[in-house]
């Protein structure tokens, strides 16, 4: 057998121990201990960066879903933060929810996944926060390491004592890394969230021409009463150190 076709039986072994047979010449006891090894270290991964949805499930299922990952998902990366977004990935694509899963299983790992993304996403360029006072005098940009998510579920509520039912009204959140490196979010309403998208698509917009762009959205607000809130909003945040100077 070439040594290709043994490493080939080898990872087919190791990924799927019940389907595929040990390779030739390869005693069971010495398989054993890659078999644990492999599958404990990417469970380890898949566990640490979604805390909240493997709590959601019981050791026996929570291990049976990370086993169909690891047999069927072909990750090509060794990387803990790469296996987190590969899982995230084949529960989008690949995976059949079953009567075992929550109703609101992909919604909850890609929030578990931004708040890992977020936390460990390098900044190319360093950002200068605005101060609350500068919101009306400078071009406005949203940090980098801040993201407007909406979903259909309250993430923040979700618990081993408490699953929502997925359902309306959607449910609208601003994550963002701080100074200090941890991952904050804030629930918003859906105006705010608005607001934010509008910024985000136009990095160094000034406030007023923001407002102008959120009028015909918003037939309900006169422009002063749009003025008025998104300042008021814009300062809070700024304040969180969510806004920063615009930067070409």
């Amino acid at each position: 057998m070439q040594f290709q076709q043994i490493q080939h039986a080898f990872i087919n072994h190791i990924k799927d121990p019940e389907g595929m047979p040990i390779p030739e010449g390869v005693a069971d006891s010495r398989m054993a201990v890659y078999r644990e090894l492999f599958f404990n270290n990417v469970q380890g991964f898949v566990s640490s960066a979604f805390p909240v949805l493997k709590s959601l499930y019981s050791e026996v299922h929570w291990l049976a879903l990370v086993r169909h990952f690891f047999k069927n998902h072909q990750c090509t990366s060794p990387y803990f933060l790469d296996i987190a977004e590969h899982f995230l990935q084949y529960l989008q694509q690949s995976y059949k929810i079953t009567e075992q899963d929550p109703e609101f299983l992909l919604e909850l790992a890609h929030y578990e996944w931004v708040e890992l993304y977020l936390a460990t996403k390098p900044l190319k360029v360093l950002e200068t926060p605005l101060l609350p006072e500068q919101v009306n005098q400078q071009p406005l940009a949203l940090s980098a390491l801040a993201l407007v998510l909406v979903y259909h579920v309250a993430m923040h509520q979700i618990s081993v004592d408490f699953k929502p039912a997925v359902g309306e009204p959607e449910h609208c959140y601003l994550l963002y890394r701080n100074s200090e490196d941890d991952v904050k979010f804030v629930a918003i309403n859906q105006l705010t969230a608005l607001l934010l998208q509008t910024l985000q698509q136009m990095p160094g917009v000034a406030l007023d021409t923001l407002v102008q762009q959120l009028v015909p959205l918003l037939p309900q607000f006169n422009t002063a009463q749009l003025m008025q809130g998104a300042q008021s909003i814009l300062q809070d945040f700024a304040t969180k150190g969510v806004l920063v100077s615009f930067q070409e």
